[in-house]
This record gives C-alpha cells, sequence and structure tokens, in this order.
C-alpha cells in the first residue's frame, strides 16, 4: 500500500513514520520517500489501521 505523507520533512519524520507503521505490524516493510512524501508499507494488516497509526503519530496521510 501507498500513502502520500505531506507532514514528513527529515530524517527524525522517516524515523517517526516507520516506527508508527511498525506499532501495527512488527515485521511490517516500511519505505519513506521525503522527496515525494510517500510511504510505501508492506503488510497483511488492514489499510485503515495502518493509516490512523500514521495518524496518531502526527503525520496523517492524505490519500
Amino acid at each position: 500500500m501507498e500513502f502520500k505523507v505531506d507532514a514528513m520533512s527529515c530524517g527524525h519524520c522517516v524515523k517517526a513514520v516507520t516506527r508508527a507503521v511498525q506499532t501495527v505490524d512488527p515485521q511490517a516493510k516500511v519505505d519513506v520517500d521525503l522527496g515525494s512524501h510517500t510511504v510505501r508499507v508492506e503488510t497483511t494488516r488492514d489499510e485503515k489501521a495502518v493509516a490512523a497509526a500514521l495518524t496518531e503519530a502526527g503525520y496523517p496521510p492524505s490519500r
């Protein structure tokens, strides 16, 4: 799944987003592209659960 997250701008953001996704699925593969403000996630978990975790961490996706 892929999310557009405009609130990301630095390495700290990458760590926080990765941590947020991995609270839902510790085995999730997370790829963050700061240039395009895109988060790609490989997980078996529900997309809504991942989006909720991002929002709760302060990085709401704008699909």
